[in-house]
């Protein structure tokens, strides 16, 4: 297998919506302490962990500020605008950053990906990619980017620690966020009715699990994911209170005309390599459903909330819900309705000819739901929250001198956490997968994709111009890379509007041999032909040195 992925991309797949491939990415913000100090700053901590790892990986010295000039968080995609005074302060992420702020902390990397601190987090926000088997590879480059900065910070007494998870174990939740590109002729009512059952069901198969029932563990138990209990209402446009199965954000990153972003929050951070690409995989093909009619009639829930919480409480899987008609199905009824209208929906598109990034995710879809109606067990090596039931389980059994201890033990609770620690050597998920747990990328592919970005997208030249210019990149964004231009002392904007524009095949040939920022600029901006259906790339401009 090669380090990188190098598939043609095919335009006209991704844009039809005929299987898995379509524009996405994860967003994944990192739990955080200090061994020995609780109530240490946590926005301080974050900004030493992206600074650690900026200057370990010497793109410090570049250190671009985020362009905020194309964010508006407070678009909501029902039509209209919540008011800045109205807004909680959490959901005003387009105020720009003072770069000497550490807390403030904002670095864009040679992959194509954003480090950067979100309130008391580390996040690291993927690239855009094409497909779930490369959404897969670039999320684990994100643990390995996280790793790095653990071990320069431990040469630092006593370091600083962090955890791919969603809880603090104190009652605070924390997101990893999926984004789709989804065309903008769907209505939005359109989506939610399509994936609110999708959501409340495919808890089974991509939840990371979570000991303790309720948003502060009220009661002992575990249950299937760690978001479900903090999700309090069907739609909305917040991310960190009254928390939304849907998420309303308008920001599409792309032509605002033909794309609307999907931007979900209610995921699990996965470990595991088989949830992942579930994970995003059946989200890509129900969306495709969605966008063509093909999906029918979805199954429609009496209260989508209620049966969230209600299957993400039952490892037996046996919990039934009730549907609007009087019925009551099982989450695993939900998600082979879900299986076979996608089935048809492939076949009806591609034949017998179907791409294999469809083909494998469908064939991992069906082996993972058939293993768990059978023995739900028997998918401990694809399922990361019956993984960490196994384990759990044998400490239950160890902790007593009797019966298993109950679920409100606290070293439980603490084995929970420490499941999830990035370090290789500590994290009790990476002994898991030492004894067996499935993959499907290599660990090639992952170190490569650490420093490499999608070679499918605009990701590319973002992450080829840190690369090249260093220091003459002065600022970036999803949708632009600003160069500073020495000699004439000026600040060249290039747009980057479409996600699947400047790639390698688009842009290798200008960027190769160039000397200086002004030179890329002047190279990249060679206007690139695009389908029929796809906006033109935006004229360069440029822009006095701030």
């Amino acid at each position: 297998m090669s380090a990188l992925p190098v598939t043609s991309t095919d335009h006209d797949l991704i844009v039809a919506g005929a299987g898995v491939r379509r524009v996405m990415g994860i967003e994944t913000e990192y739990g955080i302490s200090v061994p020995g100090a609780p109530h240490a700053n946590a926005m301080v901590l974050s900004g030493r962990v992206v600074r650690a790892y900026a200057a370990q990986e010497q793109v410090e010295a570049a250190r671009p500020r985020w362009d905020y000039s194309n964010e508006s968080p407070l678009h909501d995609a029902r039509g209209f605008d919540v008011p800045r005074g109205a807004a909680d302060p959490s959901q005003l992420t387009d105020v720009p950053a003072d770069d000497d702020d550490i807390t403030l902390a904002n670095v864009v990397l040679t992959n194509g990906a954003r480090l950067y601190v979100d309130h008391a987090h580390p996040e690291y926000s993927s690239p855009e990619v094409t497909s779930p088997r490369a959404g897969l590879i670039w999320d684990r480059a994100g643990e390995r980017i996280m790793q790095q900065a653990v071990r320069v910070l431990a040469q630092q007494p006593p370091g600083i620690n962090l955890y791919k998870n969603n809880i603090d174990g104190k009652g605070a939740s924390y997101g990893t966020h999926e984004n789709y590109l989804v065309k903008r002729s769907v209505p939005f009512e359109t989506l939610v009715a399509g994936l609110l059952p999708f959501f409340v069901a495919r808890q089974i198969y991509c939840g990371s699990g979570r000991v303790g029932l309720g948003p502060a563990s009220e009661h002992a138990g575990y249950q299937l994911t760690q978001r479900a209990d903090y999700i309090e209402r069907k739609v909305g446009l917040e991310t960190t209170l009254r928390r939304p199965m849907i998420n309303t954000r308008d920001e599409p990153h792309a032509d605002p005309e033909v794309w609307r972003r999907l931007h979900i929050i209610i995921g699990d951070a996965n470990h595991g390599d088989v949830p992942t690409l579930l994970k995003l995989g059946t989200t890509a093909l129900v969306l495709g459903m969605i966008e063509h009619g093909t999906l029918g009639e979805p199954p429609t829930l009496r209260h989508p909330v209620t049966a969230l919480h209600a299957v993400s409480r039952d490892p037996s899987l046996a919990a039934k819900v009730e549907l609007a008609d009087g019925r009551f199905v099982t989450a695993l009824d939900l998600c082979e309705f879900y299986l076979e209208r996608s089935t048809a929906h492939v076949a009806a598109r591609q034949g017998n000819a179907i791409d294999p990034d469809t083909a494998e995710v469908l064939t991992q879809w069906e082996r993972v739901l058939t293993t768990l109606r059978s023995d739900p067990a028997r998918a401990a090596a694809d399922v990361d929250w019956i993984a960490k039931l196994v384990v759990l389980e044998r400490y239950r059994a160890r902790l007593g001198d009797g019966p298993p201890v109950p679920w409100d033990h606290p070293r439980l609770r603490a084995i929970d956490i420490q499941w999830s620690d990035v370090r290789p050597d500590k994290g009790l998920f990476h002994v898991a997968a030492a004894r067996g747990m499935t993959r499907l990328v290599d660990d090639a592919a992952v170190e490569a994709a650490v420093t490499t970005p999608p070679e499918d997208t605009r990701a590319w030249s973002r992450g080829s111009a840190i690369r090249a210019t260093g220091p003459d990149v002065v600022a970036a964004s999803w949708e632009s890379v600003s160069v500073y231009d020495r000699a004439a002392d000026r600040v060249h904007r290039l747009e980057l509007p479409d996600p699947l524009g400047h790639t390698r095949a688009l842009t290798d040939a200008a960027l190769a041999g160039s000397a200086s920022g002004a030179e890329v600029l002047a190279r990249w901006s060679t206007p690139r032909a695009t389908p029929d259906d796809q906006p033109e790339n935006q004229p360069t401009t440029e822009k006095e040195k701030p």
